[in-house]
C-alpha cells in the first residue's frame, strides 16, 4: 500500500479526527510561514520578527509593530486552498471533530470548518484595549498609524504574541479532542514551538499521521510521514 493509500484507508475507518496544523497549511494560499527558507524569520528588518511581535515591543514600540504587523500579518486577500476545504469537507461528514491550528488568518473558517480552536488567536478579532469595542481585520489593514477606537483607546489585535499566554478554555478543548480523536493528521508544522507543539502527546488514539515538508522533533512518533505539500495530499483525498 502506497502511503496515501495508507492515510486513505486510516481517514476511513476514522471516526474522531483531529488536525494539527501550523503555517504550512497556508502557504499554498500565498501567506508566508516563519522559519522556512522564504518565511518571515529568515528576512531582513530593523528588528528580528520574534522581537517586534512580543507584548514588550508591542507596549514600547506600537508604532514600528504596527507597521510590520499591517505589512506583513494581514494577507486578507487569502483564500482557503485544497487543504482547508478538505478538512471542511471532513468535519462536515461527520468524521473529523476539530481543527486545532496556530494560524491567525481565520481560513478554515473560510473554508467552512466550525470547530476550529485557534491557539494562536485571529487577526480577524480586534478589541480596544481602554473600552473593549471590536474591530475588523479590513479596519485594521485601511488604518494609519497606530489604530485607535472612538473613545481614543489603542486597538490590538486578538493574537498572542512571544511573552503572552495561551487561551485557557482553547487549551483545554484542543486536550480534550486530542484526547477523544483515534487519528491525528498534523500538518504544516515545525513542532516547534511550545506550548503548543507539547499538546500533541495528550493524543491517545491509534495513529498520528505527519504531513510536513521538512523533519519535525516528532518524526519518531508519527505511524506515517508525508512530505509533500499538504494541500496536494489532501485534495487526493475521498471523503466518503
Amino acid at each position: 500500500m502506497t502511503e496515501l493509500e495508507t492515510l486513505q484507508a486510516w481517514i476511513d475507518e476514522a471516526k474522531k479526527i483531529v488536525f494539527f496544523g501550523g503555517a504550512g497549511v497556508s502557504t499554498e494560499s500565498g501567506v508566508p510561514d516563519f522559519r522556512s527558507q522564504d518565511g518571515l524569520y529568515r528576512q531582513t528588518w530593523k528588528y528580528p520578527p520574534e522581537t517586534i511581535l512580543s507584548h514588550t515591543f508591542f507596549r514600547q514600540n506600537t508604532q514600528e509593530f504596527f507597521d510590520f504587523y499591517r505589512a506583513k500579518m494581514l494577507p486578507l486577500e487569502a483564500q482557503p486552498n485544497p487543504a482547508h476545504k478538505k478538512l471542511a469537507e471532513l468535519e462536515a461528514a461527520g468524521k473529523l471533530t476539530a481543527v486545532i491550528t496556530q494560524n491567525i488568518d481565520g481560513l478554515h473558517q473560510a473554508a467552512g470548518s466550525k470547530n476550529v480552536l485557534e491557539l494562536h488567536g485571529s487577526v480577524h478579532r480586534n478589541y480596544c484595549t481602554r473600552c473593549g469595542k471590536f474591530y475588523d481585520a479590513r479596519y485594521m489593514k485601511k488604518a494609519a498609524g497606530i489604530p485607535r477606537c472612538e473613545c481614543g483607546g489603542i486597538i490590538k489585535p486578538d493574537v498572542v504574541l512571544y511573552e503572552e499566554s495561551l487561551d485557557g478554555a482553547t487549551l483545554e478543548h484542543s486536550v480534550e479532542a486530542l484526547e477523544e480523536a483515534d487519528l491525528l493528521i498534523v500538518g504544516g508544522t515545525s513542532l516547534a514551538v511550545y506550548p503548543a507543539a507539547g499538546l500533541i502527546q495528550y493524543f491517545g488514539g491509534r495513529h498520528i499521521v505527519l504531513i510536513n515538508r521538512d523533519p519535525t522533533p516528532y518524526d519518531r512518533r508519527a505511524d506515517l510521514i508525508l512530505r509533500d505539500p499538504i494541500g496536494q495530499v489532501l485534495e487526493k483525498i475521498e471523503v466518503r
